[in-house]
């Protein structure tokens, strides 16, 4: 399965129950060698910018937790750090309260399916 496969398996598991960061995880859990369960448990958490809107989009850190797991941490601040800055270069922010914002079209900034797929756009371009 290539990157883009995984981007549209992550919004299939978005619309099927799994929040931003579990969606990420679960298709990116090929890269590392953790159980997709434990992946689903420890990013349950990460949704909805941390439960409030106010923080990081949970598709990020999403990404950014499967780049830890791969990396076994070595360097990982660098490749999160790269992953933020193209996350934000194709969403145009990175916490949830501004990619929820609604524009003038009356449509949200960055709705989370586009979230979703670039988190694993963004991690396939940075990790891959």
């Amino acid at each position: 399965m290539d990157i883009n496969e995984r981007a549209e398996l992550a919004i299939y598991l978005k619309a099927h129950g799994y929040n931003c960061a579990q969606a990420v995880t679960a298709a990116l859990a090929h890269d590392t060698e953790l159980d997709a369960d434990f992946l689903n448990k420890v990013s349950a958490g990460f949704c909805a910018g941390m439960g409030t809107m106010e923080a990081t989009c949970g598709a990020l850190i999403g990404a950014g937790m499967i780049a830890g797991a791969r990396t076994e941490g070595a360097g990982t601040l660098r490749y999160t750090r790269r992953l933020l800055n193209s996350f934000k270069e194709k969403c145009g922010a990175v916490t949830c309260k501004d990619l929820k914002s609604l524009q003038e079209d009356g449509k949200p900034l960055c709705p989370c399916e586009d979230c979703v797929r670039n988190a694993v756009l963004a991690y396939g371009e940075i990790m891959e």
